[in-house]
């Protein structure tokens, strides 16, 4: 478990562009199931390549697609464990990563990326895959 004051300038990476925080099972259960339109949900980490790649790809990506998804979501691991572990049945049949980042249309993963699709990958190459999947998705 990491603390709140390590973790407060990660979650706000997110939280400032409109991310609501899922932080129990029920919260990720109330806002996944039976939800209509798109949901972007970021499982987001403490980890280099959540700081160097997938948080910067997700605001260069939010700020330049023509098309967004409807909701914007995060829960953060190593810190809201019972929502992590929620939103990673939402995810499956894909092996828990973090961070990763999901779509989901009504209700239902469209597109996953995960963290071996952020490593070693820079900012701009990650915003540019993510706008692609939301033309193609939102």
């Amino acid at each position: 478990m990491y603390s709140d004051e390590l973790v407060a300038p990660m979650r706000t990476d997110l939280t400032e562009l409109g991310f609501l925080e899922l932080k129990t099972a029920e919260d990720v259960d109330n806002h996944l199931k039976e939800h209509s339109g798109t949901t972007l949900l970021v499982i987001n980490s403490v980890c280099g390549c959540a700081a160097g790649a997938a948080r910067p790809a997700i605001k260069i990506a939010l700020a330049n697609s023509g098309k967004k998804p409807d909701t914007l979501a995060t829960v953060f691991a190593g810190v809201d464990q019972e929502a992590t572990t929620k939103a990673r049945e939402y995810t499956l049949p894909y092996p828990p990563s973090s961070p990763s980042i999901a779509l989901f249309k009504d209700g239902e993963l469209v597109h996953f990326l995960e963290r071996h699709h952020i490593e070693g990958r820079n900012a701009e190459m990650i915003a540019n895959h993510l706008i692609g999947v939301f033309d193609e998705q939102c």
